[in-house]
């Protein structure tokens, strides 16, 4: 009587030869980058929310846009989430335009059409900045139960070719082969689920993200195009100063 054949994962990789190790090694490294941008986009999304927040917080309870200007300057001069980031390059514009006027092609234009260009491109690189990653995980999820199928169908032409060559057709022949074959698309379904959710999960959070900026960016515009101006006080470096509203009569 035979002795039993030792079935599994450790007897699949015994017996499988250079394309089906390449196909694990590849599902390997899909499985690796998916955690890897999972572990740090979830670190990414949850420092920014709370960077944000603060700054939210102290521009709203801000008395003008000078004390956000000299907040900004003091704090960093490259600010790592994008409401400060915005402000920040929306408050250089409007000094840039109103200290050195349209002297270049890319300044063409009034002061309100220079903002609107300026902020529309940081918010651009806000964007492509909040979305990075999602493509390889997007990649990921697609192509990963694929891999895993063609690893699969090898396998199983593999064993069918084996079996044929010994001349055993018999149920235990057959099935241990091919169910460890089968193997190879279980691992393509386990890296393609996690890849989707987070994927799904990344794409809400910057719809909502974005959707805020958006929001933010109308307002800061109001404030910078209509409620603000640069003065050379003194001789000094222009500063941002608040307008004060016209009195009604």
């Amino acid at each position: 009587m035979d002795a039993p054949t030792s079935l599994g994962l450790a007897s699949f990789l015994a017996q499988s030869d250079g394309v089906s190790r390449a196909i694990l090694i590849m599902l390997l490294g899909m499985s690796l980058a998916t955690w890897y941008l999972i572990v740090v986009k979830t670190i990414q999304s949850w420092l920014m929310r709370r960077r944000s927040a603060r700054f939210l917080e102290r521009f709203w309870n801000a008395p003008s846009l000078q004390a956000v200007q000299t907040d900004l300057e003091e704090r960093h001069q490259q600010p790592d989430e994008p409401f400060s980031h915005l402000t920040y390059h929306a408050m250089r514009a409007v000094r840039h335009h109103q200290q050195f006027g349209a002297n270049k092609l890319n300044e063409a234009g009034s002061s309100s059409e220079f903002l609107t260009r300026s902020m529309r491109r940081i918010l651009d690189e806000d964007t492509a900045r909040v979305e990075s990653g999602l493509t390889v995980l997007a990649s990921i999820g697609s192509v990963a139960p694929f891999v895993g199928l063609f690893g699969t169908v090898w396998g199983i032409y593999h064993a069918l070719i084996g079996i044929g060559m010994s001349g055993a057709g018999t149920l235990d022949k057959v099935a241990g082969p091919v169910g460890e074959a089968l193997i190879m698309t279980a691992l393509g379904l386990a890296v393609a689920i996690p890849a989707v959710l987070a994927y799904n999960v990344s794409v809400r959070a910057n719809r909502v993200l974005l959707a805020r900026l958006d929001s933010f960016a109308h307002d800061l515009f109001a404030f910078l195009s209509t409620g603000s101006h640069f003065n050379d006080v003194d001789g000094r470096a222009p500063i941002l100063r608040t307008v004060p509203a016209a009195k009604a009569g």
